[in-house]
């Protein structure tokens, strides 16, 4: 599959998707976002045999957010109307995430350098994040005069709390990598030399592991993020009987009582 706006490759279980717009800091606009919303259906549709995925930048950025020279923040009006600055969120951004939270493999995201507007959503949906030293994360919106968007005011309040996520978004302030790492907002920091190696390997494992309880695991927590105990510990029965009835289980099992290594299938 051809892409222009971005790098798609895929080895040893991993599929590796790079925002591909160096000298922009990859920023994103709509052809941007339907390459990116293509490449993950791959694995969606079973088009991929990946079992994991891999999201970064290309260069010194993570993502600087939506290009806002190139139709990224939404088109304006032409004359005929007013500016629906929202429009495109509803057509590709949004679109986009809910694949992403959708994706029945895990989601790994590699952040270097800046991790901005739209950008910042993406980084911060991955199930692992790992940042490098250089990253940071910046809720800008406020400062052209626009409101949070792409989840983020659904997303960060369940990652931060809702005094630090205000602080973020009202304040359209950097928050860096270390900073992050304290607020619980990333998995880990590392040189930004060990950012793709460490990413890399992360990623190596989790596409190892049984890819159907992973993804019940991604998706039962988001299911219960809004839910009482009681429907909690519904969804966990539900997903615990779907999970026992794969392959994966039986081998693991095995694995167990053989006191070996796993050999997990995703199936």
């Amino acid at each position: 599959m051809d892409f222009e706006h971005i790098l798609w490759s895929e080895a040893d279980g991993v599929a590796t998707l790079t925002i591909n717009r160096p000298d922009r800091l990859n920023s994103l606009h709509t052809g941007v976002i339907a390459e990116m919303i293509r490449a993950v259906d791959q694995i969606r549709d079973g088009v991929s045999g990946a079992r994991c995925l891999l999201l970064t930048g290309a260069g010194r950025g993570f993502s600087s957010g939506a290009d806002l020279s190139g139709g990224g923040a939404g088109g304006g009006g032409g004359g005929r109307g007013p500016i629906d600055a929202g429009g495109v969120l509803e057509t590709h951004f949004n679109v986009l995430l809910e694949r992403l939270f959708a994706l029945p493999v895990p989601f790994v995201t590699a952040v270097n350098g800046p991790a901005a507007g739209a950008g910042c959503s993406y980084a911060l949906a991955g199930d692992i994040i790992v940042a490098a030293k250089s990253a940071y994360f910046l809720q800008a919106f406020v400062n052209i005069g626009l409101v949070p968007d792409v989840g983020s005011t659904w997303l960060l309040p369940r990652m931060v709390g809702r005094a630090r996520a205000a602080r973020m978004m009202m304040l359209g302030e950097r928050i860096p990598a270390e900073q992050a790492f304290a607020w619980g907002l990333v998995s880990e920091v590392v040189e930004d030399a060990d950012l793709m190696p460490r990413a890399t390997e992360i990623a190596q494992k989790l596409a190892r592991g049984p890819t159907r309880a992973l993804a019940l695991i991604r998706h039962g927590m988001r299911d219960c993020m809004d839910l009482t105990l009681t429907e909690g510990l519904m969804v966990e029965r539900r997903n615990q009987l779907l999970a026992g009835r794969t392959a994966d289980f039986a081998e693991g099992v095995a694995a167990f009582l053989q006191k070996r290594p796993a050999n997990f299938t995703g199936k």
